[in-house]
C-alpha cells in the first residue's frame, strides 16, 4: 500500500496524466474505474461549492442588513466569503478538467482494443457498450460543463460587489448592494440547481459503469 502511495504522488507530482494511469493499471486499478471514482470527486467539490456559495450568499445577506458601526466587519467576512468561494470553483474547474482527461483515455483505448477481437460477436457487442457508454459520459460532462459556467455569474457579481465594498465602506454602498441582492441571489439559486442536475447526472453514469 505505501509503495502504491508513493507511486502515486510521485506521477501526480510529475503532472504526467499518462504516467499515472499507466502504474495504476498496473497495480490493478483501471481507467473506468478512475473515471468513476474522479466523477465522485467532482460530485463532493460540487456539493462543497455549493455550501460555499450558500455562505457567501448569507454574508451579502448580512451586510445588507448591517448597522454602520459593523460594515467594516461585515466586509471582512464578506471578502472571506468570496475568497472561498472563488477556491471552491477553482476546485470544480480542476475536478472537470480530470475527469475528462481520464474519459478520453479510457474511450482512445476502448476504440483501439476492438481490433483486437478475433470473435465478432464479442466485438460488435464491445462497440455497442462503448457507444452506449460515450453517450451516457457526454449527458455527464455537458452537465458539469453547464454547471461550471454558472460559475461565472456568481463570482463576478460577489467580486464586483465585494469591491465596491471595499472602496465604499458607508451607507450608500449599502444601498447600492442592497439593488443587487435579488440579482446575486437568483445567479446563487441558478448555479445550485446546475450543480444538482449534474450531480444526478454523475449518479446515473456511474450507476451504468457498474453494469
Amino acid at each position: 500500500m505505501r509503495i502504491l502511495f508513493a507511486i502515486t504522488l510521485l506521477t501526480l507530482i510529475s503532472g504526467c496524466e499518462t504516467a499515472y494511469l499507466n502504474t495504476m493499471e498496473k497495480f490493478g486499478v483501471h481507467k473506468r474505474e478512475i473515471l468513476a471514482d474522479r466523477i465522485g470527486d467532482v460530485q463532493r467539490a460540487q456539493e462543497d461549492g455549493q455550501e460555499e456559495f450558500r455562505n457567501a450568499l448569507e454574508q451579502f445577506r448580512s451586510v445588507i442588513n448591517v448597522d454602520g458601526g459593523e460594515l467594516e466587519d461585515q466586509y471582512d467576512k464578506l471578502q472571506a466569503a468570496y475568497d472561498d468561494s472563488e477556491e471552491a470553483a477553482e476546485h470544480i474547474r480542476d475536478r472537470i478538467n480530470k475527469v475528462e482527461s481520464v474519459a478520453e483515455a479510457l474511450f482512445d483505448e476502448w476504440e483501439e482494443e476492438l481490433d483486437q477481437y478475433t470473435n465478432q460477436r464479442f466485438r460488435a457487442d464491445s462497440e455497442r457498450k462503448l457507444r452506449d457508454t460515450k453517450r451516457g459520459y457526454q449527458q455527464v460532462i455537458r452537465a458539469m460543463r453547464t454547471s461550471e459556467k454558472s460559475l461565472n455569474p456568481v463570482l463576478d457579481a460577489l467580486r464586483d460587489n465585494t469591491l465596491y465594498l471595499k472602496h465604499n465602506l458607508n451607507a450608500s454602498a449599502i444601498g447600492a448592494l442592497k439593488g443587487e441582492y435579488r440579482s446575486v441571489n437568483s445567479n446563487v439559486e441558478a448555479l445550485i440547481k446546475s450543480m444538482e442536475k449534474s450531480i444526478a447526472e454523475s449518479n446515473a453514469f456511474i450507476k451504468s459503469l457498474e453494469k
